[in-house]
C-alpha cells in the first residue's frame, strides 16, 4: 500500500483473501471519497451481475470486438484465475467486488480506471510476434511437464514486493510485447484517470486498488519517475 498525497493506492492479487480484507479495511477506516478499481465498463457490470442474460449477448459482442484469438485468450485467462481461485476458495475479482460493495456502504463514488478490454487485447494481438508465441507455446509445455524454474509462493495472500518486481522484469525480457500492452500501457491509462481525480478533488481522499503488479508503475507516473506517454 502507498499513500501519496490524497492518494491511497493499494497493490492486490485477484484471488487473495488477504488482497479481500485489507480492501475491506482500507475502505471501512478511510471512509475515501473515490474508490478506483482496476475494471472497465464491461467487466465492472460482469463482476456485479455474473448470471446475467445481459453478460451471455455481451460474450457475443466481445467476440466480434476482439475477434477469435482474442476471445480465446480472455476465456483462458478467466478459466486459469477460476481454477486457481477454487484452489484458494476466492473468486476472481473478489476484491474488487467488496471495493464496489463497501465504497456504496459509505456513499463514495467508483471510478472506473481501467481501459477497455477489446482495445487492450487487439493491440496486443497486433503486437504479439512470433517469437513471443513460440515462447508462450514453450513456456506452457514446460509448465505441464515440470521443467523451468520453479517460483512457489501462497496463493492466498499477495506477493512481496520482490517477487513482483521479478515476475514484471521476466515478463519485460521474455514477452516485451506482452509487457508494453498489458502492464506498461495500462499503467499509463489508469495513471491519467487517477492523476485526473487527484487534481478535480485535491481535498478528496481516493483509494485505488490494482493488480499488484501495476502499483510500483502507476506510482512512478504519478510521481514523475517515468515518463512513459500512451502510443496512440
Amino acid at each position: 500500500m502507498i499513500e501519496y498525497k490524497n492518494l491511497i493506492l493499494i497493490g492486490t492479487s485477484h484471488i487473495s483473501s488477504e488482497s479481500v480484507a485489507l480492501v475491506k479495511k482500507i475502505i471501512q477506516e478511510k471512509r475515501p471519497g473515490f474508490v478506483g478499481v482496476e475494471l472497465d465498463k464491461g467487466r465492472f457490470q460482469g463482476l456485479l451481475h455474473p448470471e446475467t442474460k445481459q453478460k451471455k449477448r455481451m460474450s457475443l459482442k466481445e467476440l466480434k470486438k476482439l475477434g477469435p484469438s482474442g476471445f480465446l485468450f480472455v476465456l483462458f485467462g478467466v478459466w486459469i484465475e477460476e481454477k486457481l481461485g477454487k484452489m484458494v476458495e476466492t473468486k476472481p475479482g473478489a476484491e474488487m467486488k467488496i471495493a464496489i460493495h463497501e465504497a456504496a456502504k459509505i456513499q463514495a463514488k467508483v471510478l472506473l480506471l481501467d481501459q477497455e478490454i477489446s482495445i487492450t487485447i487487439r493491440r496486443l494481438f497486433k503486437t504479439l510476434t512470433y517469437k513471443e508465441k513460440f515462447r508462450f507455446a514453450f513456456d506452457i509445455f514446460k509448465g505441464l511437464f515440470g521443467f523451468g524454474e520453479k517460483i512457489a509462493f501462497d496463493l492466498r495472500k499477495v506477493p512481496k514486493e520482490e517477487l513482483i518486481n521479478k515476475l514484471v522484469e521476466q515478463v519485460k525480457d521474455r514477452y516485451p510485447s506482452v509487457y508494453k500492452v498489458l502492464i506498461e500501457e495500462r499503467n499509463v491509462f489508469m495513471a491519467k484517470r487517477i492523476q485526473h481525480a487527484m487534481n478535480k478533488y485535491p481535498d478528496t481522499l481516493i483509494v485505488a486498488i490494482v493488480g499488484a503488479g501495476h502499483k510500483k508503475g502507476i506510482y512512478d507516473i504519478l510521481t514523475n519517475v517515468s515518463s512513459s506517454s500512451l502510443p496512440y
